[in-house]
């Protein structure tokens, strides 16, 4: 993981998105979720999720 940034809904405060930076999809899909500490976050971080939280991958296009 590079890094991660969260944003807060300005008009739907109770709304946050979570964005992860990883080095490659793998590193996420695979290093991540199927490794041995995606059940410890997931159990930290679930309670406050109100829905199952709605994942997607994107990559950089353009940058300035």
């Amino acid at each position: 993981m590079r890094g991660f940034k969260v944003n807060k809904g300005i008009e739907s405060p109770e709304r946050y998105v979570l964005q992860i930076f990883w080095d490659t999809l793998e590193d996420h899909t695979v290093g991540f979720r199927r490794g041995p500490l995606f059940a410890q976050w997931r159990a930290i971080v679930g309670p406050f999720f109100a829905a199952p939280p709605v994942v997607e991958h994107f990559e950089l296009v353009a940058k300035s």
